[in-house]
């Protein structure tokens, strides 16, 4: 939810608004009140107790924590964030998030871009899979080297999840992941097949084995540090079993793929993204390898376009995507 800023009486064990961001086109400078905002922009539907202004915005979304089982019995922290007036159980597509690597926090905080989504009927969630940040101090080596398959397992349990407990169609399950991330997204989808519809990976990291054998790239050292060296053979083994280069399915079916690339960028090579794009359309389904794009910008780097309107630009190109191939323009 937005930022907010909130007084407490100790006394009176209550809690009172203060401060709380404003979100364009649910704020008071355009003379919309949250209620008139539903009524408006999103959906007739239940608007008639929604309180008025942005301090009742927590009534127009709902965003729950869940702890999933993992294949090895570890729960997996689930975060998912739903329009409470478009959410229909079992009928509404899903974008989840994952990252799951160098054991950095999974980025979880609010972002008014993804009210796109959400007023469309989307569900929005972030599985905060081993290898990331986490929930205490061995949560990143758990995920890290030869254990990094649990990242993949737990990702893949999240969206099991989200599918078998109604908050997701099974046929609308889409995912995404940035950088690092996309080994997690493409790894899933050779050892899942059938659970994503469609997938985005933004300056994608599948080529991984290739990538740690050269000496050049900035990253190797830091990389052989968590994933490992592929010099060593236990190591090898354990990349080659799950490195989404090397384990395309040959005749398998592919989900519906986004694969943006960046040709200046120093830490992933732009020709990662182009390697697999390729390969998945050489040795997969000829039907499938047909929806597998691949998005090139030949003047960003691995943060992508610079400026407010070229992210937003991006940004509209990614959900144009999903909707297109989900069909679920609006619930």
């Amino acid at each position: 939810m937005p930022d907010v800023v909130v007084e407490y009486d100790m006394s009176r064990h209550t809690f009172s608004t203060i401060q709380q961001e404003e979100v364009r086109c649910v704020s008071a400078d355009i003379g919309l009140s949250a209620t008139d905002y539903v009524k408006n922009f999103v959906s007739p539907i239940n608007v008639e107790n929604i309180e008025e202004g942005l301090k009742d915005f927590s009534d127009l979304y709902c965003c729950e924590r869940k702890d999933v089982i993992s294949h090895d019995g570890v729960r997996i922290p689930l975060t998912i964030i739903y329009s409470k007036t478009l959410w229909q159980k079992g009928k509404c597509p899903g974008l989840l998030h994952g990252y799951g690597a160098y054991g950095e926090v999974l980025d979880m905080s609010w972002c008014s871009n993804r009210l796109s989504l959400l007023n469309c009927g989307w569900v929005v969630a972030f599985a905060d899979v081993r290898g990331g940040g986490g929930v205490n101090s061995l949560w990143h080596t758990s995920g890290r080297g030869a254990n990094k398959q649990n990242s993949i397992h737990d990702f893949a349990s999240c969206g099991k999840y989200l599918v078998h407990e109604g908050y997701v169609r099974a046929d609308q399950l889409c995912s995404i992941g940035h950088s690092a991330g996309c080994l997690l997204v493409g790894a899933a989808i050779n050892v899942y097949p059938g659970l994503f519809h469609a997938a985005i990976m933004k300056v994608p990291f599948l080529d991984i084995c290739n990538t740690l054998l050269d000496p050049n790239m900035p990253l190797s050292l830091l990389d052989h540090e968590e994933f490992g060296d592929p010099r060593i053979l236990p190591q090898f083994e354990s990349i080659m079993s799950y490195a989404p280069y090397n384990n395309i399915r040959e005749g398998g079916c592919h989900p519906s793929t986004l694969v943006s690339a960046s040709f200046l960028d120093s830490r992933v090579g732009v020709w990662e993204a182009a390697k697999w794009v390729a390969k998945v359309r050489e040795v997969g389904c000829s039907h499938c390898s047909h929806s597998v794009i691949l998005r090139t910008n030949m003047s960003a780097g691995h943060f992508g376009e610079g400026g407010h309107y070229g992210h937003l630009e991006e940004l509209a190109f990614d959900y144009a995507f999903l909707m297109k191939v989900t069909g679920a323009f609006s619930m």
